[in-house]
C-alpha cells in the first residue's frame, strides 16, 4: 500500500473473447482466471489491476485491498498493470477484445460510473483518464475502446465536474531547438540520461530519447512525442527538486514569469509562477504541475 492516491486512471481490455455470459457466475470465473494467470504465469503476487469490469457491467475488485484503498481515498494499492505508471496510476480491465468491436451499452455504462467514483475517490481529474496505449507500445485497449476515451472523460467530467480536455503535447525531433528542447533534455537527465540541456535537439538528445523509451516500454522512435512525454512527466509540487524541477522554472522564465535562478529547487516562488501560469491558461490554479501544465509550458 502506498501512502497517496493515484494521479491517474487507465483503461485496459483483458484481449479475451467478447463472452455473451453476462452471468455474476462468469465474472467471479473471469476474476480467478486473471489472478491464476497473473501469479502463476507472470510471477507477479496478486492480479495486476486494481478492478475488472465483465460484460455483463460487474465491477470486481483485481488486486487485494484496492477496494479498501478506493474506499479510503487516501492510499494506493500498487499494481502491476502499465509499466514504469504503476505508482501514480490506479487500471480497470474491461472484459474482452475491443479492437473491432464496441463494448456493450450496460458495460460502457458501469465503465462511466466506475470510472466516475474512482476519479472523486481519489481527486484524479477527468482529463487524467487514459488508454494503456498513451504509455506502453500496446495496442490495449483496442481500437473501439480507445477510441472511446475522449466520451468517457466529458462523461466523467459531467458526473464530477472539470475540463475533460488532456493535456495536448508538442512532438520534438532532431533538428529542433529552443526553450521547449531544452526542457525536454531536463526531463531526461531527471531520468538518469546524460545529455547536455543546450536547448539543441541533435544526435545525443536523440540516443537519450532512445533509451529512455526503450526503458519504459514506450514505442521507440527517437521522437519525444505525446506517449513520451506522457511517461517523462512526474507530478511536481512545492518541495519537489532535481532537473524536472528545472524545466519548469526555465519554461516560466522563458514564458515571462520570472521565477529566479533555476536551480530545481520547488520553492514559493516557483509554485506563485506555476499558480500565475495556469491562471492565464484559465486551468485550475493549484501550483502543481500536472501533465497539462506542462504540456502547455512546453507548447
Amino acid at each position: 500500500m502506498l501512502p497517496q492516491p493515484p494521479t491517474k486512471l487507465f483503461i485496459h481490455h483483458t484481449d479475451s473473447p467478447n463472452s455473451t455470459d453476462y452471468s455474476l457466475q462468469h465474472a467471479y470465473a473471469l476474476a480467478r482466471s486473471i489472478q491464476n494467470d497473473h501469479i502463476k504465469n507472470r510471477g507477479w503476487v496478486d492480479s495486476g489491476q486494481q478492478f475488472t469490469l465483465t460484460r455483463g457491467a460487474h465491477a470486481l475488485e483485481g488486486r487485494h485491498r484496492s477496494l479498501e484503498a478506493l474506499r479510503r481515498g487516501d492510499e494506493h494499492v500498487q499494481g502491476a498493470h502499465c509499466y514504469a505508471q504503476n505508482d501514480f496510476a490506479v487500471g480497470i480491465e474491461n472484459e474482452g477484445n475491443y479492437m473491432t468491436a464496441a463494448p456493450r451499452a450496460e458495460h460502457y455504462a458501469a465503465l462511466v460510473e466506475l470510472s466516475a467514483y474512482i476519479c472523486a475517490q481519489f481527486g484524479i481529474r477527468a482529463y487524467q483518464i487514459y488508454g494503456h496505449r498513451n504509455f506502453n507500445a500496446t495496442d490495449c485497449p483496442g481500437d473501439q475502446l480507445y477510441a472511446m476515451l475522449p466520451r468517457l472523460r466529458a462523461d466523467v467530467a459531467t458526473r464530477i465536474g472539470g475540463d475533460p480536455t488532456p493535456a495536448a503535447w508538442t512532438t520534438l525531433r532532431a533538428g529542433a531547438t529552443g526553450e521547449r528542447v531544452r526542457a525536454l533534455q531536463y526531463q531526461l537527465r531527471a531520468h538518469g540520461a546524460t545529455v547536455i540541456a543546450d536547448g539543441s535537439f541533435g544526435p545525443g538528445t536523440e540516443s537519450a530519447v532512445r533509451t529512455f523509451q526503450s526503458s519504459v516500454h514506450a514505442s521507440v522512435d527517437g521522437e519525444a512525442g505525446p506517449q513520451t512525454w506522457n511517461q517523462l512527466h512526474r507530478q511536481l509540487a512545492r518541495g519537489s527538486s532535481g532537473e524536472a524541477v528545472k524545466a519548469v522554472q526555465n519554461q516560466l522564465n522563458a514564458a515571462g514569469i520570472p521565477v529566479g535562478t533555476v536551480d530545481g529547487a520547488f520553492g514559493p516562488a516557483t509554485e506563485s509562477g506555476v499558480r500565475t501560469f495556469q491562471t492565464r491558461a484559465k486551468f485550475p490554479v493549484d501550483g502543481v504541475v500536472d501533465p497539462r501544465t506542462l504540456a502547455r509550458l512546453t507548447a
